[in-house]
C-alpha cells in the first residue's frame, strides 16, 4: 500500500463527499470522489484505490448494481455507506461483495475506525521470510489442485486462472483451510475469523459461506468442500498441504 492509502467515496450527494473527503484528507488519506458509476469505473481505471466507500441508494446504478460489478474485475475492499439500516440490507450488501457495513447517519470517528479496520484486514503486515525459503515466499495452502497463497492473498484453481476474493472470503477460507476435517461452529469461525468485533461478519456468517462456495464448489448446492453439519456448524472436508 501506498504511504498515503486511497480512499474513493463514491456518493451522488456533493455534501457528504465534501465532508468525508476533508474529513479523511486531514486523517492522512489520499482521497478521490465519484457521484456515479461512470465516474467511479474511470477512477478505478485511473489510479490504484485501497478502499471505496459506496453509497447505497443513488440515481442510475444503484450501490449494490456497483458492488457486484467491481466484485467481476476486483478485489479492492468496499464499506458500503448508505441510509438503509435495516439487517436484510446489510446481508444483501455482504452479498454483492462489500466487505463492511455503515449505516447514515454516521459517526466520522466511526466511518475512520473502520477503514482503518478494513484496511488491516486487507493488507496485513509483512511478515520476515522464514529461513530456506527465498525473500517474499509465504505459506502456499493446497487442496485438490487449488491454492491458497497466504502471503500474496490469492486463489488459484486448477484452471489457473486466478479467483479474486473479498477480505471476508479471503479470511473465511484461510480459517477453514487451517482447520480441515474439523467440524466449526459459527461462533468458532466468528472467533477464527477476526474476533467478535466485526459486527458485519456476524450477521452473516452462512451468507459468506455461500458466496465462498459460489468461488469454490463445482455444484454449489451440493457442496463438496464446505459441508453444512447440521445443528453443528461447517467442515471443510479436504486433505489440505503447505508448503
Amino acid at each position: 500500500m501506498s504511504e498515503k492509502p486511497h480512499i474513493l467515496i463514491v456518493d451522488d450527494d456533493k455534501g457528504i463527499r465534501n465532508m468525508l473527503r476533508r474529513y479523511l484528507a486531514a486523517e492522512g488519506f489520499q482521497v478521490s470522489e465519484a457521484a456515479d458509476g461512470s465516474a467511479l469505473r474511470a477512477a478505478l481505471k485511473d489510479a490504484k484505490v485501497d478502499l471505496v466507500l459506496l453509497d447505497l441508494v443513488m440515481p442510475g446504478e444503484d450501490g449494490l448494481s456497483l458492488a457486484r460489478d467491481i466484485r467481476r474485475h476486483s478485489s479492492v475492499p468496499i464499506i458500503i455507506v448508505t441510509g438503509k439500516g435495516d439487517l436484510i440490507d446489510r446481508v444483501v450488501g455482504l452479498e454483492a461483495g462489500a466487505d463492511d457495513y455503515l449505516a447514515k447517519p454516521f459517526h466520522l470517528r466511526e466511518v475512520l475506525a473502520r477503514i482503518r479496520s478494513v484496511l488491516r484486514r486487507a493488507r496485513p503486515p509483512a511478515q520476515p521470510s522464514e529461513e530456506g525459503k527465498p525473500p517474499g515466499a509465504g505459506e502456499i495452502l493446497g487442496f485438490l489442485g487449488w491454492e491458497l497463497d497466504l502471503t500474496r492473498r490469492e486463489l488459484q484453481p486448477p484452471s489457473g486462472a486466478r479467483v479474486p476474493l473479498t477480505t471476508g472470503e479471503f479470511e473465511l477460507l484461510r480459517v477453514f483451510a487451517r482447520n480441515a476435517n474439523r467440524v466449526l461452529s459459527r461462533d468458532q469461525l466468528l472467533d477464527l475469523v477476526k474476533g467478535r468485533g466485526w459486527s458485519a461478519f456476524d450477521r452473516s456468517i452462512d451468507t459468506q459461506v455461500a458466496r465462498l462456495r459460489r468461488k469454490i464448489e463445482r455444484d454449489p448446492g451440493k457442496p463438496e468442500l464446505i459441508k453444512t453439519v447440521r445443528g453443528a456448524g461447517y467442515i471443510f472436508a479436504a486433505a489440505v498441504t503447505a508448503r
